[in-house]
């Protein structure tokens, strides 16, 4: 119910802000709006305010705003509830208006996505901060998790450090995931020690790139977030804020080194060096056991535990309401870029078109966003608000890429496109939408059901 309820309310807002950019402008320029749809063809709930009647369809993959003087006939008029019983001020009309007027309520839907992408950005800077994982240090890598093309990256080691990307210098996991994820092949990840860079081979698929960077284990220092009260650790005496640096004779350079030794000695004396403060201490824990539940084990082993969690190695940036507004444009800006690589490496075929998802994907990330809390929630909506803001602007017909189209060809011929032209390169553009999301959903339905 959950993800429903969030899909329902993730794709409602959007709508919502898209549409209602449209219906702004053109109100503000004085054309007639006779129509305020959530959602395609017939009405669920509807009632008029003014010379505007406002409803909620019963398709609800989208929404429009129907402007006097824009086509009733051909299939976008059935799609948008067919003509208006209120009359029509042939003045007021959309096409009786000026090029500037037109293109200023055409591009309105996207900016006012792109508007509302910056405010959850800047409000989200403002309240719990930007996340990061301020590490570019390996832990390990799962070698045989790697794609072929990407065989280069079984050669790092623990400790060693990525100080660049395809030649970008690189400070954080996230800003790792992204170069790899979004560069231009071959991906080169420049080492600090290395002499040579690694080159990785061509990742022509979304897939190969996640198991790439998903079979890296970033480390972060061992630093304890809380002692269980009563478990082994609290005996030995350790202490929420304690850094472990060492076990045994062995030098602890991160968490998931620390881990593993406790996991592999159950029931044996373990000696800690730790660091408090200015202070170096020696301590002695013997680990309990519980059953151990991880990939590989076998039925009937134990493995160590003390009784600790681990610091959040995620850090979070406040910033004051001036900054939180800048630093909400830069994410923004940056979100509309990577919508715009995704494009390009799909035309380039650096990337496949089975990695594209649809309204069964956005339905699942929307209930797992939902579920991780309202911060996440938050910045998956102003991610995909960016993502609508670029595809509503692809040149189809149907689409504000296609009316723009439709615009910029009567600017350069000084006279509009034929009525009957227009209504057939609109059903031109449908089919093609229809198309993509039968696509789409086939993907949804191989990745989550299927499958």
């Amino acid at each position: 119910m959950l993800t429903i309820a969030a899909f329902v309310f993730v794709l409602g807002v959007l709508i919502f802000v898209h549409e209602s950019g449209h219906f702004l402008v053109a109100k503000l320029s004085g054309i007639q709006v006779l129509r305020f749809s959530l959602g395609f063809g017939k009405p669920l709930v509807s009632f008029r305010w003014g010379e505007t009647e406002y409803v909620i369809a019963t398709l609800p993959f989208g929404g429009y705003v129907k402007m006097a003087g824009l086509e009733e006939e051909g299939v976008q008029g059935e799609l948008e509830g067919g003509a208006s019983t209120v009359p029509i001020d042939p003045a007021r009309a959309f096409d009786k208006q000026s090029l500037p007027p037109r293109i200023a309520v055409i591009l309105a839907g996207v900016t006012m996505n792109f508007l509302f992408a910056w405010f959850l950005y800047a409000m989200l800077a403002a309240t719990v901060g930007s996340a990061r994982l301020d590490t570019t240090q390996i832990d390990t890598v799962n070698a045989g998790s790697l794609p072929p093309s990407a065989v280069a990256l079984g050669t790092l080691r623990r400790g060693d450090r990525i100080i660049a990307v395809n030649g970008d210098t690189v400070r954080s996991w996230e800003a790792v995931r992204e170069a790899v994820g979004l560069g231009r092949n071959p991906i080169t990840i420049t080492v600090a020690g290395r002499a040579e860079p690694l080159v990785l081979g061509d990742l022509r698929t979304a897939e190969d790139r996640v198991k790439a960077v998903d079979a890296l284990e970033p480390a972060f220092p061992a630093v304890l977030k809380s002692v269980q009260p009563g478990s082994p650790a609290d005996s030995a005496g350790l202490r929420a804020g304690d850094h472990v640096v060492r076990v045994g004779a062995d030098t602890i350079a991160d968490w998931h080194q620390l881990r593993r030794m406790i996991r592999r000695s159950p029931h044996h004396s373990l000696e800690l060096g730790v660091r408090r403060g200015d202070s170096a201490l020696v301590l002695r824990v013997t680990p309990g056991a519980t059953p151990d539940t991880e990939a590989g084990s076998k039925a009937g082993d134990s493995a160590g535990i003390i009784g600790i969690l681990e610091r959040d190695p995620v850090t979070r940036e406040g910033f004051p309401p001036g900054s939180a507004v800048a630093e909400g444009w830069r994410q923004a800006v940056h979100a509309l870029t990577q919508v715009g690589t995704t494009l390009r490496m799909l035309v380039t075929h650096e990337a496949s078109v089975r990695d594209l998802g649809g309204p069964i994907a956005i339905g699942k990330v929307s209930g797992d966003a939902a579920r991780a809390g309202w911060a996440s929630l938050f910045e998956w909506m102003a991610l995909l608000s960016c993502n609508l803001a670029v595809l509503n602007l692809l040149p189809i017909p149907i689409l504000d890429g296609g009316q723009l189209m439709f615009l910029i060809a009567e600017g350069v011929r000084r006279r509009p496109l034929s009525l009957e032209l227009r209504l057939r390169l609109t059903q031109v553009g449908l089919v093609l939408i229809v198309a993509l999301m039968l696509f789409v959903v086939g993907n949804d339905l191989l990745r989550y059901v299927i499958h």
